[in-house]
């Protein structure tokens, strides 16, 4: 299914200082998740960030933080059952996450997601686990729950459907 920005919502997990050294390649699900959340953000997408047990993991990366407009601290894996729901804008059912672990808080929240009836877009070039395998089978599971799974430029191009939309020419620079 293809996005519209007007009923999309990003939602970036647990992206978290002390979590992102254990993660493989996580220079690289960070910058993919910042590209997504600058991307939103330029075309009134809202950003939500969760933090894993904070106290604990400390803070999500700056760069993502800033671009949250808040961040939902939590304990379960599934952000759904520690207030996310909550957080959510009821006009915009289509939940589009990125961040850590992929089998792990990412699977468990977009599952929880799907089980309330929102459509899920896995963002597979912004997720990241510590090993390959767990990131791979998460990406097997969540297609198989349900979840869409897409790049980060394949959401981009979805949201501006084409090169006339009047924010294309801004948003191609963070995109290519």
């Amino acid at each position: 299914m293809l996005h519209s920005h007007s009923e999309s919502i990003v939602v970036l997990i647990d992206l978290q200082t002390r979590l992102m050294p254990a993660i493989h390649e996580s220079a690289s699900v960070v910058a993919q998740a910042v590209r997504l959340g600058r991307i939103a953000k330029g075309l009134d997408v809202p950003v939500i960030g969760t933090e894993q047990n904070p106290a604990a993991l400390g803070e999500n990366a700056k760069e993502i933080k800033d671009l949250c407009a808040m961040t939902v601290a939590k304990h379960h894996f599934d952000a759904t059952a520690d207030g996310l729901i909550n957080a959510l804008p009821e006009d915009r059912t289509r939940v589009v996450v990125a961040g850590c672990e992929a089998h792990v808080c990412v699977l468990q929240t977009a599952i929880g997601l799907l089980h309330r009836g929102l459509s899920v877009t896995v963002v597979i070039d912004a997720v990241g686990s510590r090993t390959i395998v767990d990131k791979d089978t998460a990406i097997a599971r969540l297609r198989q729950a349900g979840a869409d799974v897409a790049t980060v430029e394949m959401v981009a191009f979805e949201w501006l459907r084409s090169s006339d939309h009047p924010r294309f020419h801004d948003m191609l620079a963070l995109i290519k």
